[in-house]
């Protein structure tokens, strides 16, 4: 029998450790319940600042707290470590799997907070060339393949091979997009200045690549403008209306507006262009009745609840509300606090709070050093200001105290001086993983 039958609470499981998850698991910390958040990793993982860690500015730790510390003192929580393979909302249970061990969990209620994962657009064979930045892993192997490149090109003899060694593209001109080709960009400029005696790390190429003919269409067509023009100031060649045609060990191809192919030869490719939902959301939608869009995104009512199953929450980048999801931690944040508050509300016989409502509190994205911009309501920031109010909210919604420290600590490393402390790991395999061999020395 399990722990919460003995005390005969009512029981919330929750799926996902991210801002969904935990953020609900937080705002039931005073609830008369008991909780099971079950996660396929064990932390809770900063998404926004997973870019940094693949540049080398940050560690892993310093964005991915362990999960149990995080709840260690929030009482009513038993935190499970398990791959989510099945979800029976008939039967009020959640199937889950880790080292071997299969467990089934019931609930009372059950808030899905799952996330999503980097979606190809049905090209998966392109995963192994060109890496998402979605999780941990995605960010190491992204770090080992960008340094490893430069290390291969300081052996490379052949002039042509050394070139496709420091070329580097980043598919997809969002928010991510434009972090990394900025980054890569930094790391090519200054932190790598003068570390190698036969390249010119400054010499490095730097593409992003976008099908629309905006970058962060998303902040306006002036941010946008501006985002683009502060780019190409730092050596990024910015491609609008591209669409990628295949990506291979060779590099990108690329068809543009006017259908005319192009090739990036490049051995080291970072995909940001599109996200897909949990595959659990395919399987609520088949056992409610529920629909699902093309990302796998769950459509949700009102309440966020689905039909026929009021004790059942999807939040986060796993749902869409009225049509609508912007994909971003706020969404998040404010869908997992409503969930729990509802089910609170219910327990105490209370009236519901009413439809939830996203509150947007704006859309930020860094290029450079110094240089940020800002969608906040009507105001439009770009510059040195956008970059302050950045790292301000930013060093707030990171979790831990510890955390915040040594996040100033290593910001201030690289932002002030032009040092990454986090650069082990190399040679690991630049697009060619495990099959990698530096060339021979002549």
């Amino acid at each position: 029998m399990s722990p919460h039958a003995l005390s005969h609470r009512h029981h919330v499981v929750i799926i996902g450790s991210g801002f969904g998850g935990l953020f609900a698991a937080k705002q039931l910390r005073k609830a008369d319940v008991d909780i099971t958040l079950v996660s396929r990793i064990n932390h809770h993982l900063f998404q926004p600042l997973l870019y940094q860690v693949a540049t080398g500015i940050l560690s892993e730790g310093e964005i991915a707290p362990p999960t149990r510390d995080v709840l260690r003192r929030q009482r009513n929580v038993k935190v499970l470590l398990g791959e989510v393979s099945g979800i029976d909302v008939s039967g009020r249970s959640v199937t889950s799997s880790a080292a071997g061990i299969t467990t089934v969990t019931n609930y009372d209620s059950l808030i899905v907070a799952a996330g999503a994962d980097t979606s190809y657009f049905g090209h998966p064979e392109y995963a192994k060339v060109a890496p998402g930045l979605k999780g941990i892993d995605d960010a190491m192997e992204l770090r080992a393949r960008i340094f490893g490149a430069f290390e291969a090109a300081e052996l490379e003899p052949d002039p042509a091979k050394r070139a496709e060694w420091m070329s580097f593209v980043v598919v997809g001109g969002g928010a991510t997009g434009v972090e990394m080709a900025g980054q890569l960009s930094e790391v090519a400029r200054r932190t790598l200045k003068g570390n190698f005696r036969v390249i010119d790390p400054a010499d490095a190429r730097i593409t992003l690549i976008d099908a629309s003919n905006l970058v962060l269409g998303s902040f306006g067509y002036r941010l946008s403008q501006k985002t683009a023009e502060q780019l190409i100031k730092l050596g990024v060649e910015v491609w609008l209306n591209a669409r990628v045609d295949d990506v291979d060990e060779t590099g990108v191809h690329v068809i543009d507006d006017h259908g005319h192919p192009a090739h990036i030869a490049s051995r080291c490719v970072v995909w940001a262009a599109g996200v897909q939902a949990s595959p659990l959301g395919k399987l609520l939608g088949e056992q409610t009745g529920a629909a699902v869009d093309r990302a796998g995104r769950v459509a949700v009512g009102d309440d966020l609840t689905l039909p026929g199953h009021p004790e059942v929450y999807v939040v986060g980048d796993m749902m869409t509300w009225r049509g609508q999801n912007p994909g971003v931690a706020q969404v998040a944040i404010q869908s997992g606090r409503y969930a729990a508050d509802q089910i609170v509300r219910r327990l105490n016989r209370r009236e519901a709070r009413g439809p939830f409502h996203y509150f947007d509190k704006g859309s930020m994205a860094t290029i450079s050093r110094f240089h940020a911009v800002a969608s906040i309501g009507k105001v439009r920031l770009f510059g040195f200001l956008a970059w302050l109010i950045w790292l301000v909210i930013h060093i707030f919604y990171l979790v831990g105290f510890k955390n915040r420290i040594t996040t100033v600590f290593h910001w201030a490393i690289s932002f002030l001086g032009d040092s990454r402390a986090q650069r082990a790991g190399v040679l690991q395999g630049a697009n060619q993983s495990a099959t990698f061999e530096p060339p021979p020395v002549t």
